[in-house]
């Protein structure tokens, strides 16, 4: 099926990822209160939020800050971190292709989780509106700006000690990602289980947990690949 781009593809992702905004009220919040709590002006907590709009960057850069703020470790972490994205932009590639000018740069520029496996989904629907990721993501960067100043506001009220269960909310959103990807144990459970596996056995001996993350992401892609390598040679 034609890839097409069209302002009803854009208001399904709209309407899809409204739903989401819920689950990101927790995570904004906590990036609000952390981001409070290290001395940001309102202002700041909200342009940080709308310039990187990536949460779990923003956590680990805000939870090493200090009053000479570690720029070169702020910016690695993050960085590490972040490198999933080069995993993400790839499969996004048949809907970016189909756009141009403003849009596919407004559509790479606001790359997250959660419109990508929005995204992914409806693709594995067969509906291919380019659009539709568009329309996600930007409704899921409104509420992140808007739940990051209610997070900067609270903090000026409430103290959260640590611990907090709020502070799990961005793990938690990320697990819940989990559950729309998950085609069931014959096809996904080797990279799934490749990806935790190196994730958690190389946690103790790195720098930051993002690293993990980012080896753990790789492995995983790695065997999903010679996965399909294999079944595509056994059919041939």
């Amino acid at each position: 099926m034609a890839v097409i781009a069209t302002g009803e593809g854009f208001r399904r992702g709209v309407r899809s990822a409204l739903p989401l905004t819920l689950g990101l009220l927790p995570f904004g919040l906590v990036v609000g209160v952390l981001a409070q709590g290290k001395g940001l002006t309102l202002l700041e907590a909200v342009l940080m939020s709308g310039l990187v709009f990536a949460g779990t960057a923003q956590i680990l850069a805000l939870e090493s800050w200090q009053d000479a703020a570690p720029v070169l470790s702020a910016v690695v972490a993050a960085l590490a971190v972040n490198l999933r994205f080069a995993l993400m932009g790839p499969s996004l590639a048949p809907w970016l292709d189909a756009l141009s000018g403003w849009r596919r740069w407004l559509s790479v520029g606001t790359i997250v989780d959660h419109a990508w496996a929005l995204s992914l989904a409806e693709m594995r629907a067969g509906r291919q509106d380019a659009l539709f990721y568009l329309g996600a993501a930007l409704a899921l960067w409104a509420a992140w700006l808007v739940t990051t100043a209610a997070g900067h506001v609270m903090g000026t009220v409430v103290a959260l000690p640590p611990g907090h269960p709020l502070f799990f909310a961005a793990p938690a959103c990320l697990i819940a990602l989990l559950v729309p990807l998950w085609r069931g144990v014959g096809p996904d459970i080797l990279p799934w289980s490749v990806a935790a596996a190196v994730a958690l056995g190389v946690t103790p001996i790195l720098p930051t947990p993002a690293l993990a993350v980012v080896i753990g992401a790789v492995a995983g892609a790695a065997a999903g690949a010679w996965r399909d390598t294999r079944a595509r040679g056994a059919r041939r």
